[in-house]
Order: structure tokens, then C-alpha cells, then sequence
């Protein structure tokens, strides 16, 4: 089951289904093409592989130890199904959820932090320029798709986390001194 009707649902549901009996791809509203590119719409449309549930959302996971069903509900009716699924990828968007960040770090016209060269308070002679993942405020970091500038991949912030372990045990150990 793949959540979302942006472009990386409707690849991921298209490219699955290459690979899986039967692709549920769950979308909120009524037009594929909203949200997605006209023709990869038109795409999962003809993929006989894909099923498409307009107009629903996900209300509950079912399983023990593994995932055996996914409820949906319709948002217009509230009638519910069980689909069977072993698998759920939610690709819902790529709006960053900063709001609280507000007026504590600089962030950049899209609500992403600004970080690194491009953070311009405080770098001067007694304050020299941050590694690219600090922020405006010393010791305080942001990596992987929260970053402006960030090439939103999921290997890629798996990699800049790992560089900033480091980087606040340097930040710390510092810190400890003063």
C-alpha cells in the first residue's frame, strides 16, 4: 500500500507494482492529476497493477508482529475496508513542519532551517563560519530533509546525522571547557 498523490507516490506505486500482485495507492481527494504529474497520472491509471482509493484515508494498521491489513476509510462517506497489505510507504509530501522553529532559527522562504555559509547572524572573527549543518545557534544542527538546501534522500540524511554526531561531540566536549 503506498499513502500520497504527489509524484513519489505514483512512482513508487507504479514501480511496485512491477513487483507485487496488486499496488493500493490511497489519495485523500478525487483527481490524481492534482498532485501529480499529468502523465505519470495517466500512468498508474493504465498500470492494471494499481488500485487507486480516492477521496480516503488511513485510520488504522492491523497485525501482531506484522502488518496484515490496512483500514481505510472514505473521507465522504466513512465507510471502512480492510485491504490485505504486507507493506505501507507513505509518501505525503515534503512540506516541512517548522512553525515552532519560528523566530528561534532563520529559515529560508519555504520553512526549511537555513544552515552553514548561508546562516549569516553571528559569523564574524570571534564566531567563524559553521559547519554546513549549523545552524544560527551554536551547538544546535539540522540535517536531512528539514535542511534548506538538502537534497531530501534518505541516504543523504543518514549521512549528515552521522556527521553530526561527530560534530556535537565536538561541540560538547568545547563546551565543557568553558
Amino acid at each position: 500500500m503506498v499513502v500520497g498523490g504527489g509524484n513519489s507516490a505514483g512512482q513508487a506505486a507504479v514501480f511496485l507494482a512491477k513487483h507485487a500482485a496488486t499496488v493500493n495507492l490511497v489519495i485523500r481527494h478525487e483527481d490524481l492529476g492534482r498532485d501529480m504529474s499529468r502523465y505519470l497520472a495517466d500512468r498508474v491509471e493504465r498500470t492494471p497493477r494499481v488500485r487507486v482509493w480516492r477521496n480516503s484515508q488511513v485510520v488504522e494498521l492491523l497485525g501482531e508482529t506484522v502488518l496484515r491489513e490496512v483500514v481505510i476509510e472514505d473521507r465522504g462517506t466513512g465507510d471502512r475496508q480492510n485491504i490485505p497489505a504486507s507493506a505501507l510507504f507513505v509518501l505525503i509530501g515534503s512540506v516541512p513542519h517548522t512553525q515552532w522553529l519560528h523566530g528561534q532559527l532563520p529559515l529560508d522562504g519555504n520553512g526549511f532551517v537555513v544552515t552553514g555559509q548561508r546562516v549569516v547572524d553571528g559569523v564574524g572573527p570571534d564566531n567563524p563560519a559553521r559547519s554546513m549543518f549549523e545552524t544560527a545557534r551554536p551547538g544546535v544542527f539540522a540535517v536531512g530533509d528539514v535542511r534548506s538546501g538538502s537534497v531530501k534522500r534518505v541516504s543523504s540524511a543518514v549521512g549528515e546525522g552521522a556527521v553530526v554526531v561527530r560534530l556535537v561531540h565536538e561541540f560538547m566536549a568545547g563546551s565543557a571547557g568553558s
